[in-house]
């Protein structure tokens, strides 16, 4: 089932889209995961696993910076000061640092 995406001011709605679409190639990548653990009938399977397992982090991964990226250039042109810019970069960096 499609997700709806709301329209706000914290990403646009195609940064939304892009994070939605990276997210679905994520989930399709743990669901073929479970697949090949399910399949797996001799040790070298496991490495195949593990490639896998790799990619789909990475993908992740660039699900992360994608978001953190999109939301910094949002966040900052949409300041009406280079007060609120900078305290927008702020709050944007503590999260980066909490969860990187």
């Amino acid at each position: 089932m499609p997700v709806k995406i709301v329209h706000g001011t914290a990403l646009s709605d195609e940064q939304k889209k892009d994070l939605l679409h990276r997210l679905a190639r994520v989930e399709g990548q743990i669901r073929g995961v479970q697949k090949l653990i399910a399949n797996a009938a001799v040790p070298a399977d496991c490495e195949g696993v593990a490639q896998q397992l790799a990619a789909a982090r990475k993908a992740l991964d660039r699900a992360f910076v994608t978001l953190l990226t999109d939301a910094i250039v949002t966040h900052t042109a949409a300041a009406a000061n280079p007060e609120q810019a900078e305290k927008s970069a702020r709050n944007l960096a503590a999260l980066l640092d909490k969860f990187a």
